[in-house]
């Protein structure tokens, strides 16, 4: 296995590198660039073999394609992506499956994955995941295996996606106590008034929770962000372990965001961001929507049993009167998170119903 931190970088490894991608399609030793057609066959018929030949693929509408099938023991290091056209980033899955098991771990949009869940480019600039200007994304969440990786792509659209990828690996020996990644995507489209938004249930074993990421459409005026981020472990029944103090306190912020003459407010930062900001125009852009993230790559939240994670659609009302200060109220926001977390299974049991199109679409 590689030893991470710069220090490693020097160290003899004994892992060896396999790359997979349009050009590439099995990550065999010597077996890039060898197309003779693709996707790039027109562009490149004056060039010749070795030029450009398939950079990508073409997933038809109803479609899945199969980015990798791999062999293992080995970890998947580092994936990359884009697609054409943006839209596909809420309309196609991607799928991840460990060790043969037919219930994938990963189940996500492929925006949400890379913190853009509303088809508009957003910068993220942190450890674990990348999107660069136009819609290049990469994640380095690293995710060993021991006897077999399978990454799909369904594209669930009525027209067809061009992607271009790169899955980036080593083959090599697995540490006993390593775990499986995981993520996985629900959708309260809106929140029923009075309820929470769940983002993780049903997970049973020994992991981390490592990550969130939140689409959040704000359907009632105000501020919407008070709510509270719940993590119920190891046997909570009623009342959590550990229990934050609001929205933007769990992504780092503070205040709502707001700075004083320039309202809310972006950033994005190694561990934590907000970076999405989508203002209304008007016209057909009528309600604010955010995308935030937070890794708990310094802090991962340990579990032995189980875990359930919620978060409270809850906004600020008017001041009550007679002196009194403002009044805490329930509101009915969009909310569409993922849940990233690592397990010692390869498949954890309980997967949210997959979502049709309906479900995932986003204007």
């Amino acid at each position: 296995m590689t030893t991470f931190g710069l220090d490693g970088l020097s160290r003899k490894a004994r892992a060896v590198s396999r790359s997979i991608s349009a050009e590439n399609f099995t990550g065999a030793k010597s077996g890039g660039g060898r197309a003779t057609e693709g996707t790039g066959a027109v562009a490149a018929s004056r060039l010749g073999p070795g030029w450009k030949i398939s950079p990508s693929i073409d997933i038809a509408a109803g479609g899945t394609a199969t980015l990798a099938d791999i062999e293992g023991p080995g970890t998947i290091r580092h994936l990359w992506c884009t697609t054409a056209p943006h839209a596909a980033w809420r309309s196609t899955l991607l799928r991840i499956h460990w060790d043969g098991e037919e219930t994938p771990a990963v189940e996500v949009p492929l925006g949400d994955f890379f913190c853009n869940g509303w088809n508009t480019f957003s910068q993220v600039s942190s450890v674990p995941v990348a999107a660069n200007p136009n819609g290049g994304f990469n994640a380095y969440w690293p995710m060993p295996f021991r006897r077999a990786a399978r990454i799909t792509l369904e594209n669930l659209s009525a027209e067809t996606v061009t992607l271009y990828y790169q899955v980036d690996y080593e083959l090599g020996e697995v540490p006993e106590d390593s775990t499986y990644f995981h993520a996985q995507w629900r959708r309260s489209h809106p929140v029923p008034f009075g309820e929470e938004h769940t983002l993780l249930e049903g997970v049973t074993g020994a992991g981390s929770y490592v990550g969130t990421y939140l689409a959040w459409g704000v359907n009632s005026p105000g501020w919407w962000g008070e709510g509270e981020l719940k993590f119920f472990m190891d046997g909570d029944d009623e009342f959590p372990t550990i229990c934050g103090t609001g929205t933007e306190d769990y992504f780092g912020g503070a205040w709502n965001f707001d700075v004083p003459g320039q309202g809310y407010t972006a950033y994005t930062t190694p561990y934590l961001g907000l970076n999405q900001i989508l203002r209304p125009d008007g016209l057909y852009g009528s309600q604010q929507r955010f995308g935030m993230y937070r890794w708990h790559i310094l802090d991962p939240v340990h579990f032995s049993e189980d875990l359930r994670i919620t978060v409270q659609s809850l906004g600020i009302g008017p001041g009550q009167g007679n002196g009194l200060p403002h009044r805490y109220r329930h509101t009915s926001d969009d909310i569409a998170s993922t849940a990233l977390f690592y397990l010692d299974s390869p498949s954890s049991g309980s997967l949210p119903r997959t979502p049709d199109l309906l479900t995932l679409e986003v204007d």
